[in-house]
């Protein structure tokens, strides 16, 4: 069954996409969740025509996301998270703290557009791919630290300073 996503679908498409799924996920699922419509005719050539209409405002927000994206390139990030004495966390560090943690630098990037290839469970070194257009995407490394070393080497410094 062919279907227009009406919003980005994780390892199915981007919004105004036209896919082929199994008729089941499409009206059990997408269609009733209002994350897509199906492909009809009609349908395909007002989809055609609104794309057309808004080509010019889909390169700005491309070039507003490689814009972000080159700013967020060079970063690296580090997430202070409660560590047990065995060296694993207590949670596990989700696209939540990576998006808050790039929320207090500045940048606005919704969780939902973050993803990891594996969980970030121990005290070590990641990475996070950050979708922020369906043709632009950034990896960014991150470290997860133990909430309580960081702090101490903080304070120490700066009483030193005065």
């Amino acid at each position: 069954m062919q279907i227009i996503l009406l919003e980005d679908v994780q390892n199915l498409g981007y919004a105004n996409d036209i896919v082929t799924v199994k008729d089941g996920y499409a009206r059990n699922y997408l269609i009733p969740q209002h994350k897509a419509i199906l492909a009809t005719e009609s349908a395909k050539k007002v989809l055609a025509e609104n794309l057309r209409q808004r080509a010019h405002k889909l390169a700005k927000i491309k070039q507003d996301a490689e814009a972000l994206a080159s700013r967020l390139e060079p970063l690296a990030l580090t997430i202070a998270a409660k560590v047990s004495e065995a060296g694993t966390l207590y949670a596990a560090v989700g696209p939540a703290q990576i998006a808050a943690e790039l929320g207090k630098q500045g940048y606005e990037v919704e969780a939902k557009a973050i993803s990891l290839s594996a969980p970030a469970k121990e005290v070590g070194h990641y990475t996070a791919t950050v979708r922020l257009h369906k043709e632009v995407s950034v990896e960014i490394p991150f470290e997860v630290v133990a909430e309580g070393a960081e702090a101490p080497a903080a304070e120490t410094a700066e009483p030193a300073a005065e």
